[in-house]
């Protein structure tokens, strides 16, 4: 059988807008280095200077992805004294941005942070950089060069691993035949993903089985609110709430069929919620 030549990967996200043209410019940077790429836009509505959003949303795309250059630029400190980084993690991929805990939870997914190193080789960069764009200048030039075959090595030089800016996502706990858990991440159509997952819940209640009520008590708010546990939307009636089981990362996370949690709940990234049997 004929050996099939897989093209080279690299997968971008972005918090520049779904209308803005940065992105387009940063692939014609790669395509221009690196033509025979595959580029696939995780996303680019990202909000403006979340990097947390960020890494939440990198962190639970990459298991999916190719082994590849993953870029990811989420950067209110551009042009400052943060650093640009590449990462190499022990799946293999190698993941470039900032220096702001954007990249490290995604470089945990994929086995753990095995290498850093600093962009100071500028022959990898454009000719010009701007200090307000170094998507373009910067980070795009470097992808492509990485994933054409160019050595990490030869980006720049090594720095500790400890010594990067570290991102955490929360966690969930079980206590008192309850779920301490917060809003890891508010998606576009106000569904809200929490921290840990169905076996925690089950864990801390007992069982999980669909139509099962739970109280979700969210903090500043001492009325809990009765919800069941469901494994899709429609099966409560619109504007009715329900927890379930989110495919995008296999966590938990609080919806209400066709409106939005957050606003019915009050909920933001990083309230608290506890979860307990109603």
């Amino acid at each position: 059988m004929p050996r099939v030549e897989v093209p080279p990967f690299i997968s971008f996200l972005t918090d520049f807008g779904r209308d803005a043209t940065a992105p387009a410019v940063c692939r014609g940077v790669m395509l221009g280095i690196a033509p025979r790429a595959r580029i696939v836009d995780l996303s680019h509505a990202v909000r403006p200077f979340a990097v947390r959003d960020g890494a939440f949303l990198l962190w639970s795309a990459v298991p999916y992805l190719p082994i590849g250059v993953h870029l990811a630029v989420v950067d209110p400190g551009v042009g400052t004294r943060r650093r640009p980084i590449a990462l190499r993690s022990g799946r293999g991929d190698i993941l470039v941005g900032p220096d702001n805990g954007l990249l490290r939870p995604a470089a945990e997914h994929l086995g753990g942070t095995v290498e850093a190193r600093v962009l100071e080789n500028t022959d990898l960069w454009l000719a010009k950089v701007s200090p307000t764009f170094h998507a373009r200048d910067l980070f795009a030039p470097v992808a492509a060069h990485l994933v054409s075959g160019v050595p990490l090595a030869s980006v720049g030089p090594q720095v500790a691993i400890d010594g990067l800016v570290d991102l955490v996502l929360p966690s969930a706990t079980v206590r008192d035949g309850g779920l301490d858990t917060a809003v890891l991440f508010v998606d576009t159509f106000g569904n809200c993903r929490l921290a840990g997952s169905l076996p925690d819940l089950e864990a801390a209640t007992g069982g999980v089985t669909p139509g099962r009520r739970f109280a979700v008590v969210v903090d500043g708010h001492p009325e809990p609110a009765v919800v069941p546990f469901e494994p899709t939307f429609g099966r409560v009636a619109p504007g009715a709430a329900l927890l379930y089981e989110d495919a995008d990362y296999a966590g938990l996370a609080l919806a209400v069929n066709r409106g939005s949690a957050a606003e019915q709940f009050g909920l933001a990234v990083d309230v608290g919620v506890r979860i307990v049997p109603a």
